[in-house]
């Protein structure tokens, strides 16, 4: 199976790569690194990644830049973060990879608990995380040629203690958990599922 890893060098993606490029042909793809560079706030720098990447099996996306900071921070301008990147960027992943991906493709997107479960500081990727669900969902009834859609929403993960203090009474989701999570979505056949890995 051919695999698109979007944000592969990040603390996530990294431990998914690592995992499925033992089973599968796996294209790491960054904004600072990997087999691809991208910029998913820009529908040009997406179009020209697919192009490179060519037909592909499944895309797994772990990127998606949000505003992390107080109340008092939110503005037009800080609140876009989390709309052009997490939302938007994951959103054209699919809109412009529909058109590369093989029948029977699968795309994998990542959200998070604080859709369902807000904590202080992160209004915008609450915001960003209900939407990217409800698109999962909406697409999921309207996707032609048996294409799957999925997202995976962890809360806190435990390869990142810096978030530990904003995430209180959490118990952190363990890598493995992580990657059964996304094996669930890339692997089996439920589509529009908010997989919660914990």
């Amino acid at each position: 199976m051919k695999l698109v890893m979007v944000g592969a060098s990040g603390t996530m993606g990294t431990f998914l790569s690592q995992a499925f490029e033992q089973e599968h042909e796996l294209i790491r793809v960054g904004s600072k690194s990997g087999d691809i560079l991208v910029d998913i706030t820009s529908t040009e720098s997406i179009e020209h990644m697919f192009k490179q990447v060519g037909s592909f099996d499944a895309l797994i996306s772990t990127a998606g830049p949000t505003h992390v900071g107080p109340w008092n921070t939110l503005n037009d301008r800080t609140f876009r973060k989390g709309v052009e990147g997490k939302m938007m960027g994951q959103i054209n992943l699919v809109l412009i990879g529909q058109h590369y991906i093989n029948p029977k493709g699968s795309f994998t997107l990542i959200t998070g608990a604080l859709s369902h479960d807000p904590q202080l500081n992160f209004a915008n990727a609450s915001a960003a995380n209900g939407a990217v669900e409800g698109f999962v969902r909406a697409a999921a009834i309207e996707l032609g040629n048996g294409i799957r859609i999925n997202a995976v929403s962890p809360t806190v993960i435990e390869d990142s203690p810096q978030y530990f203090p904003y995430f209180p009474g959490d118990i952190p989701v363990t890598m493995k958990q992580l990657e059964y999570g996304f094996r669930k979505s890339v692997f089996g056949a439920g589509t529009g599922q908010i997989i919660k890995p914990y």
